[in-house]
C-alpha cells in the first residue's frame, strides 16, 4: 500500500515541479521583453532622431515617456496585483505592452511615438510589479527559492545588455521600427503562455486595501519624482527645486493618508523592516552605478573610440555571457554556501573595483585593455550582488504584502536607474562642455566628460557598499 502512495505521489511532485519551471520561464519571458526594451533604444536614438525630426531635448522624451509612468505605477499596480490577482495584473500588462509596442514600431511622428512609448511604460509596469511575487508564492523552500530569484535575475541583468547589441543590430540590418515590433512574436507567446500555465489567484479583493486618494497621491509623487529626475538636465534649477519639493509634499500626504486610513494601500509597517529598505536603499545606488554604466560607456564607445551601432552593440555582449553563466551556475549555490550578505558585499567590491577601473578610460584607448577588463569585473559584480540583493529585499516581506514588496523593488530599480542616468550623462555634458569652451578638442573633452561621469559612478558605488555594510550587517545567512 505503502508503496501505491509513493508511485501515486511521485509524478503529481513532477507535475508540479514541471509546472513550477513553466510559470518561472513565463514570467522571465515577460521580464525579459519589458528589460529588452528599456535598453534597446538607446543605440537607435540617433536613426529614431533622424527619421523623425526630433530636436536634442524632444528626442530624451523617447525614454523619458516610458519611465515615469513606469516608475509612477510600480508601487499602485503591485499593491493592485495583491487585491485582483497577481495573475490578472501580470497577462493584462502582458496585452497593453505588446500593444504599445506594435503602435511604437508602425509610429510615423513624433507624439504618436512618445504616448505609445507612454502606454509601454504602463504595460510594463503592469508586467514588472507582480513578478517577484509571484515567484516568492511558487518557491516557497528557501532553497528552490534562491535558485528561482537566480535564474530570474540572470534573465533581467543579461536582458539589459542584451538590448544593447539588439539595438544596434537590428537598427543596422533593418531599421529602428523593429527594435519595438520585435515585441509582438515574443508578447503573443508569453501571453498565451501566461494564460495556460500560471496557477490563477484570487487575491484579497479591492475592498480589503483599495484607498484610491493614497492611490493618487503615491501615483503622482512617483512619476513627479521620476519626471523630476530624467528632465533635470533640461530646466533651470529654480523649476527643478520647485517640482522636487511638490513631490516631496506628495509623498508626506501620502505617508499621513496612510497613517490613518482604515484601508491603507501601503502598510507602513513595510518600512518597519530593516533588511527590506536596507535592500532598497542598497539597489537605488547600485543600480544607479550600473545604469549610468552602460549609458555612459554605449556613449564613449560611439563618441570616442568611433564605433558603429552594431560594433557597439557586440562590444556589450561578454557582459550578458557572464552575467547568465555565473548566476545560473553559481549565484544560489554561493548564496547557499556563504550567505546573502557576504555574496553582496562581494559582488559591490568588485562593482567599485571595475568603475575604478573605467574612470581612467583615455581618449585613444583600446577596448581590449580599457574597456572589457571593467566590463567583465562590473558582469562578475552584478551577477553576484542581485540575487542576492533580491532575495534580502523580499524576505523582509510577509506573503500578503509579496506583491507590494515586489512592485517597491522594481520602483527602487527605476528611481536608481533615473537618478544614474540623469546626473551621471548631466555631468559629463557639462565637463565637457566647459573643456570645449577653454579651447579642448571635440574628443578629449568629450572623453573627459566621461571620465568624470565614471568617477562620481565609482563614488555612488562606494555609498551602495557602505549602506549594505552598516545596514544589513545582521544578515549573515
Amino acid at each position: 500500500m505503502a508503496l501505491v502512495e509513493s508511485r501515486t505521489r511521485t509524478p503529481r511532485r513532477t507535475q508540479r515541479t514541471h509546472s513550477r519551471r513553466a510559470s518561472l520561464v513565463v514570467l522571465c519571458a515577460g521580464t525579459l521583453m519589458t528589460i529588452l526594451d528599456g535598453n534597446i533604444v538607446t543605440v537607435a536614438m540617433p536613426a529614431i532622431q533622424s527619421d523623425l525630426g526630433f530636436s536634442a531635448s524632444g528626442l530624451a522624451w523617447v525614454v523619458n515617456a516610458y519611465l515615469i509612468p513606469f516608475g509612477g505605477l510600480l508601487l499602485l499596480v503591485g499593491r493592485l496585483g495583491d487585491l485582483i490577482g497577481r495573475k490578472r495584473m501580470f497577462t493584462a500588462g502582458l496585452a497593453v505592452f505588446t500593444a504599445a509596442s506594435v503602435l511604437c514600431g508602425v509610429a510615423t511622428g513624433q507624439s504618436v511615438l512618445v504616448a505609445a512609448r507612454a502606454l509601454q511604460g504602463v504595460g510594463g509596469a503592469m508586467t514588472s510589479a507582480v513578478v517577484l511575487g509571484m515567484l516568492v508564492a511558487l518557491f516557497p523552500e528557501p532553497r528552490e527559492q534562491a535558485r528561482a530569484i537566480a535564474v530570474f535575475s540572470a534573465v533581467g541583468a543579461a536582458g539589459g545588455a542584451l538590448g544593447t547589441f539588439l539595438g544596434g543590430a537590428l537598427t543596422e540590418a533593418l531599421n529602428w521600427h523593429w527594435i519595438f515590433l520585435i515585441n509582438l512574436p515574443i508578447g503573443v507567446v508569453a501571453w498565451l503562455a501566461a494564460i495556460r500555465v500560471l496557477e490563477p489567484d484570487r487575491g484579497a479583493g479591492l475592498g480589503r486595501g483599495a484607498d484610491y486618494p493614497g492611490a493618487a497621491l503615491v501615483t503622482g509623487a512617483l512619476m513627479l519624482t521620476v519626471y523630476v529626475i530624467v528632465g533635470a538636465g533640461d530646466r533651470d534649477l529654480a523649476p527643478t527645486l520647485l517640482l522636487a519639493a511638490l513631490a516631496v509634499t506628495l509623498f508626506v500626504a501620502f505617508t499621513l493618508r496612510q497613517a490613518r486610513a482604515a484601508r491603507p494601500l501601503l502598510r507602513l509597517r513595510l518600512f518597519g523592516s530593516r533588511v527590506l529598505s536596507g535592500a532598497n536603499a542598497v539597489q537605488i545606488l547600485m543600480i544607479a552605478t550600473m545604469y549610468g554604466f552602460q549609458f555612459i560607456g554605449a556613449l564613449y564607445l560611439q563618441r570616442v573610440l568611433g564605433y558603429g551601432e552594431l560594433l557597439t552593440g557586440t562590444a556589450f555582449l561578454p557582459a550578458p555571457i557572464a552575467i547568465g553563466v555565473l548566476m545560473l551556475g553559481l549565484s544560489a549555490r554561493t548564496v547557499g554556501r556563504f550567505g546573502a550578505y557576504r555574496v553582496l558585499l562581494a559582488g559591490l567590491l568588485l562593482i567599485v573595483a571595475g568603475m575604478a577601473l573605467l574612470s581612467r578610460a583615455p581618449v585613444d584607448g583600446s577596448y581590449v585593455t580599457d574597456v572589457l577588463p571593467p566590463l567583465l569585473l562590473l558582469a562578475t559584480g552584478f551577477a553576484a550582488a542581485m540575487p542576492a540583493l533580491t532575495g534580502l529585499a523580499m524576505s523582509g516581506a510577509r506573503e500578503e504584502d509579496a506583491g507590494l514588496a515586489s512592485g517597491l523593488f522594481n520602483t527602487t530599480q527605476v528611481v536608481g536607474g533615473s537618478l544614474g542616468l540623469a546626473v551621471l550623462s548631466v555631468l559629463a555634458a557639462s565637463r565637457t562642455e566647459g573643456l570645449l569652451a577653454d579651447g579642448a578638442g571635440s574628443v578629449a573633452a568629450t572623453a573627459e566628460g566621461y571620465q568624470l561621469a565614471f568617477r562620481v559612478a565609482t563614488g555612488i558605488a562606494l555609498g551602495a557598499l557602505a549602506v549594505a555594510t552598516v545596514v544589513l550587517q545582521g544578515r549573515k545567512d
